[in-house]
């Protein structure tokens, strides 16, 4: 029997996502509306389960996370959003734009697995992430949307025929809804790390005001201002597309952004730098 290890179920699965992505890709337009979903559901299975196998345990019996599992997870996580929307809305026709996405996310994680978590992490750290992880795809989601809602608005003045298939007030409207879902996520996750940080992430984890921390705030008060000002303004249109898109980006850098410089960029682990601060502690 074969038994798999955990980098190569991680292997397997993601380049059998990516796989579905491109053939999704190129013959998704050949596919009606019921095989399509059907298409789409798949493809989120294969996602999904590439998710699941990044976060297993490794042969060291360390689990890891960091932006590129990060990165993957807000990809599914939208992918499963579109699939939900396709039943109702089949004829939005945004499968490049996912399927690139979808085939550079998924393949992120089997480069970049991560940093190995701290050994003293609660057992409801996942439940934080997938807290966070939600909000992202949400914003995510309303980012495409608002991309969608802009071609849409210049394809209606130069009077060609709007690619993406749905009313440019459908577009507008669903944005927001995303935009108002993600706030809610973000807010719980802000309070839950600021609430119960130590207990999450262990001794001296609490809630630090460091780059990632200030971002993610910045982040919250820039889609606050936003749905302020369209609650209240009725702020819509480039306005409100650029609003978001500087809170989405504050958001982005915040946690996959800071965590590509540290492991890519900079070539460090959390435990390194973690290791590095204690040495110098004890020199004090």
């Amino acid at each position: 029997m074969i038994v798999f290890s955990a980098s190569q179920f991680s292997l397997v699965w993601g380049l059998m996502a990516t796989m579905a992505y491109a053939l999704g890709a190129i013959f998704g337009g050949r596919l009606s509306a019921a095989q399509s979903r059907h298409y789409l559901w798949l493809i989120s299975l294969f996602h999904g389960l590439s998710v699941i196998a990044s976060l297993i345990p490794a042969e060291d019996g360390l689990a890891r996370f960091g932006f590129a599992p990060a990165l993957s997870a807000t990809a599914w996580l939208v992918l499963l959003v579109y699939t939900i929307e396709h039943h109702w809305f089949p004829q939005m026709q945004t499968r490049w734009l996912m399927s690139g996405a979808g085939m550079v996310a998924v393949m992120l994680p089997l480069v970049f697995p991560g940093h190995a978590l701290h050994n003293a992490s609660s057992v409801w750290l996942p439940f934080h992430w997938l807290l966070g992880m939600a909000s992202y795809a949400l914003f995510a989601a309303a980012v495409v949307h608002a991309s969608l809602m802009n071609r849409a608005e210049r394809q209606i003045r130069v009077g060609a025929v709007d690619p993406t298939g749905l009313p440019l007030l459908t577009l507008e409207r669903l944005t927001f809804r995303f935009v108002n879902l993600g706030f809610a996520l973000l807010t719980a996750t802000l309070l839950a790390g600021w609430l119960f940080g130590e207990q999450l992430y262990g001794p001296d984890k609490a809630l630090r005001f460091d780059h990632k921390t200030v971002l993610a705030l910045m982040a919250w008060f820039v889609f606050l201002v936003l749905i302020w000002g369209r609650k209240h303004r009725g702020w819509r249109g480039a306005l409100a597309v650029r609003t978001l898109y500087g809170g989405a980006l504050c958001l982005f850098l915040s946690y996959a952004g800071s965590r590509f410089v540290t492991e890519v960029l900079l070539g460090r682990s959390e435990e390194h730098t973690s290791e590095l601060q204690s040495r110098v502690d004890i020199s004090y």
